[in-house]
């Protein structure tokens, strides 16, 4: 998907920043509890004991960036004027390997042929205009 003044900027915000550093490397990170080893997305307290203040014991890691799809939705008219030369396109929730939800949408594959329980993982869209990189997923060999 190409970027256009239309489409809305994402909101990042200090908790998030570590993930949208991460995939300026291409790496995707989920958050993770050094003490349990939880992961979670998107920045949250761990919810399995006590949490230390300001989150002193999440950190973001690098996960695998790879998944299930577990709902997805085919997109035929678009709501907003940047993403009406993208339509249709299909916006997914995927079940990662570590355990939390993500969603973003598809690229390299006909929204037709996405199906649940297809494998994905995470590919990496460069937005130089932005000067921020966008998380994507893509169709994975089983």
């Amino acid at each position: 998907m190409a970027w256009n003044k239309f489409k809305p900027r994402p909101f990042i915000d200090a908790d998030m920043q570590g993930f949208w550093d991460g995939l300026k490397e291409h790496k995707f990170k989920l958050f993770r509890c050094t003490t349990c080893g939880a992961w979670y997305w998107p920045a949250a307290y761990c919810r399995f004991h006590e949490n230390k203040p300001f989150m002193e014991e999440m950190e973001w890691t690098e996960s695998s960036g790879r998944g299930t799809v577990a709902t997805f939705n085919i997109v035929r008219t678009a709501f907003n004027p940047g993403f009406k030369d993208e339509v249709p396109f299909a916006f997914c929730m995927v079940q990662m390997e570590e355990g939390p939800m993500f969603g973003s949408t598809m690229v390299d594959c006909d929204p037709e042929k996405i199906y649940v329980g297809m494998p994905v993982e995470v590919c990496y869209e460069d937005v130089e205009d932005l000067g921020l990189t966008m998380p994507r997923l893509r169709p994975r060999s089983a």
